[in-house]
């Protein structure tokens, strides 16, 4: 029977990661959104002074499988800073292959996640879910996540590049 180990992702895995991050974008009704590149994420995630770090989910065959590790799951996270509680982590994506889920992997990697937020100082972990998914509400919910949009009423906004540029002149 197979295994799932979570590690460190590698260099060699950014096609396996930006072929899961078009399968998010796709079951999140997003994938007009995905721009990034697979050299992009090897430049960005593996250069010197990285912009995120990742976990992946790799199955791992048991002995006598002619299939060798296949990944299929990952979580893309990267350091910010609470001016009232310090360092955080912030989880960009979770995501675990159809076929794989029901079987812990992903809460395998929050907990991993969690495991790095505090090896590092972090006093929270945070990430954004689509209003719809009640699945991964529930899930982290179950974790010990607060929703704070119910408990205290933040909302989430972004400025796009085109946004930025009128702010800033160009």
């Amino acid at each position: 029977m197979a295994s799932t180990r979570i590690r460190e992702a590698r260099e060699g895995d950014c096609a396996d990661i930006l072929r899961m991050i078009r399968e998010l974008a796709e079951f999140e009704q997003l994938s007009h959104q995905v721009k990034i590149s697979e050299e992009a994420l090897r430049a960005d995630g593996f250069g010197e002074n990285p912009f995120f770090r990742c976990l992946v989910a790799e199955v791992v065959p048991a002995s006598g499988e002619l299939q060798g590790p296949r990944v299929v799951g990952y979580g893309l996270y990267y350091f910010s800073y609470s001016t009232w509680k310090g360092r955080n982590i912030y989880l960009e994506d979770i995501y675990v292959m159809p076929q794989y889920r029901g079987q812990g992997i992903g809460t395998k990697i929050i907990k991993k996640v969690a495991e790095v937020a505090l090896q590092e100082g972090c006093s929270q972990v945070r990430l954004a879910v689509l209003d719809w998914n009640k699945k991964a509400m529930d899930l982290y919910k179950s974790l010990g996540a607060q929703d704070l949009t119910e408990a205290e009423g933040w909302r989430s906004f972004r400025f796009e590049e085109e946004a930025m540029k009128e702010m800033a002149g160009c």
